[in-house]
């Protein structure tokens, strides 16, 4: 089995030092810079429950050197992602899958929906369809990712919590091309249930990261003070249930209410959201994939989000003011042509 992973930063190097132990995988990564540079000089150093390993993955920054792949696990954030869809090509096979790790909703997500909700092409995580294009949907499967890890030095990943990769087809079938990575992943170390509605699994982490993120991003706080302090909170909660009676349309099912999603966020306690964390740290904010998607989803049903409308535009204002933010669908007609709306009735 050869697999590639695409972006191997804090979760695609903590994949990578799982994998690496498996006979069977032909395992490759693909990262840059200081910490492509410790990797081939030094291994790849995990960090976990007090432990240090030290893997050695072949590893490179051209994609082109590695060719055609069982798997391409793309660990980068979403427009890390967008960026580098012309760069796939050589690594895509016949029957190759790509694995999409990232947070948010996902480039493919109209893929195998019931019409006309297939028609859909998110611009604002996709512009200008390039992912749609140059990958393909039908290569795709899904993944929500639960781990929390961090590069504590180049060619060091450091473990904080959580070991589970849910995978999905995204037309909820049980295929051999998922089941074999499953598979490959639980024997790596790893929780890697295979989901028959890998969207409602997305959506369970995204509806928090819609309105933790931006809301700690705004405020500087973490995420005990946002999911408590009673008017962050209440701004939390209304975004949540705007998010959710749109999703809904979508066909997503949520297993826990609202105030248990936010209760659940508190326990985690003072955490710095990633949104936060990149403001602070002068890296670009990842706004579309969490947010600007959802408000995308909900305009081309005619769905009103007015609360998410504007904390949408408030982080948006603050990435623009910093310098840390550029609208992906401004590069919508790049590569093609935009779609803005569906044919369905709409809301009340």
């Amino acid at each position: 089995m050869k697999v590639c992973i695409y972006g191997a930063g804090a979760i695609g190097g903590y994949l990578a030092a799982g994998l690496s132990k498996l006979d069977d995988v032909e395992l490759s990564l693909i990262a840059r810079g200081p910490h492509l540079k410790a990797i081939k000089e030094n291994g790849l150093t995990l960090i976990k429950d007090g432990e240090t390993t030290v893997c050695h993955p072949h590893a490179t920054d051209d994609p082109a050197s590695l060719g055609p792949q069982d798997y391409v696990i793309v660990c980068l954030k979403a427009h890390q992602a967008w960026q580098a869809a012309d760069t796939f090509a050589p690594l895509l096979g016949p029957d190759t899958a790509v694995v999409t790790g990232q947070n948010g909703v996902p480039w493919w997500y109209a893929h195998a929906l019931p019409a006309p909700l297939d028609a859909l092409r998110l611009q604002s995580v996709d512009a200008g369809n390039r992912q749609w294009d140059r990958i393909g949907a039908h290569r795709a499967i899904g993944c929500a990712v639960y781990p929390a890890t961090e590069i504590s030095a180049p060619g060091e990943i450091r473990h904080i919590y959580g070991d589970k990769f849910a995978l999905g087809e995204p037309d909820g079938s049980q295929s051999d091309r998922v089941l074999k990575l499953s598979d490959a992943m639980q024997r790596a170390g790893f929780k890697a249930p295979v989901l028959d509605d890998i969207r409602s699994e997305l959506w369970l982490k995204l509806w928090g990261n819609l309105c933790f993120n931006p809301i700690s991003a705004l405020t500087g706080q973490t995420l005990d003070i946002v999911a408590t302090e009673p008017s962050l909170r209440k701004l939390s909660r209304d975004m949540m249930l705007e998010a959710q009676a749109m999703a809904e349309r979508y066909g997503v099912t949520f297993r826990v209410d609202v105030e248990r999603r936010i209760n659940g966020a508190a326990k985690v306690g003072a955490h710095r959201t990633s949104m936060l964390q990149d403001l602070e740290a002068g890296r670009a904010m990842e706004i579309d994939a969490l947010v600007t998607a959802v408000q995308e989803m909900a305009r081309a049903i005619d769905h009103p989000t007015p609360t998410i409308d504007a904390v949408l535009g408030l982080v948006q204002h603050l990435g623009l003011a910093r310098g840390l933010y550029e609208p992906l669908a401004a590069h919508a007609h790049e590569d093609g042509a935009a779609t803005t709306g569906l044919a369905m009735t709409p809301a009340a």
